[in-house]
């Protein structure tokens, strides 16, 4: 099956998902999370496939929601001086898309029926890194940035989750998510975020051939697997995360800014994407001690 927004490739028993919009860094939008759905399908009805791979084409394996988007399907466009502001979709629509990213998409991921890896390089930032957190596995390029940068469009905080918790624990998820901070690829091996750091032009390789191990294993030995690993999840509350996580961020989409407060969105008005996405980090800089 062909898709907009990635590629599916099948070898052998292994499936790899592959972002593809080199051009956008691989930053993520709605059709993106809707591709990214069926593409697992297709894995999970083909029983030929044990490992499914996420990784990304061009320089990045995903920069995150893409800022050129993002807030637009919500209504959240400041209006120029002396424009009349469009009504807001409303909240069963609001709800609607944040369910569908947060409660499909994500769990989707998590709780696939195969193995899953995600490969990253340059960078693993935003929804990118909150889809890669989901998989089983994280294997990265040394020096690929990892960080919850959406965070900084004014929020602090509100896309902690268990599974982020459980990886790196309590202490470095909040420092993580308070301050959306960049770290590279050895810093997130160190802190138990990913599994493995190596050179990038070793990753391929690395990915390849954890990928063709895992896939040595039966296949009922593996959906077993799986499915033990999901009824820890639930005795632990995980799977409960995903439907409330999604109305949380709906309360961020009506979220308003004072004027000594830095509104992203009013930036990329006046200054465009570009400027818009530089200030809010120097506007955030004493955080990235």
């Amino acid at each position: 099956m062909k898709y907009k927004n990635l590629i599916y490739e099948k070898d052998a028993n292994i499936a790899r998902i592959i972002w593809n919009r080199p051009e956008k860094m691989n930053a993520m939008c709605l059709e993106s999370f809707r591709d990214c759905v069926a593409a697992i399908t297709e894995a999970e009805e083909d029983d030929d496939i044990k490992v499914v791979i996420f990784k990304g084409t061009g320089p990045a394996f995903s920069t995150g929601g893409d800022l050129s988007e993002v807030g637009f399907i919500y209504g959240m466009k400041e209006p120029k001086p002396g424009e009349k502001g469009r009504e807001r979709p409303s909240q069963r629509i609001r709800l609607k898309i944040d369910r569908e990213i947060q409660a499909e998409t994500m769990r989707r991921v998590f709780l696939c029926r195969k193995v899953t890896i995600t490969q990253a390089h340059g960078y693993c930032l935003g929804l990118g890194l909150m889809l890669a957190e989901k998989c089983d596995l994280i294997v990265a390029a040394e020096d690929c940035k990892f960080g919850f940068v959406e965070e900084r469009l004014g929020t602090g905080g509100v896309t902690m989750s268990p599974m982020l918790i459980l990886r790196v624990g309590l202490t470095k998820a909040l420092e993580l998510q308070i301050t959306g901070k960049m770290i590279d690829g050895k810093e997130a091996e160190r802190i138990n975020l990913i599994n493995r750091a190596v050179p990038l032009d070793q990753l391929e390789a690395e990915v390849d051939e954890l990928a063709r191990g895992i896939a040595r294993y039966s296949r009922d030995g593996l959906a077993i697997s799986k499915t033990s690993r999901q009824a820890i999840y639930d005795s632990l509350g995980m799977n409960q995360w995903f439907t409330t996580a999604y109305w949380v961020h709906t309360l961020v989409t009506n979220m308003k800014w004072e004027d000594d407060e830095y509104n992203f969105f009013k930036q990329r008005r006046d200054k465009g994407v570009k400027e818009a996405a530089h200030g809010k980090h120097e506007f955030y800089k004493a955080l990235d001690k």
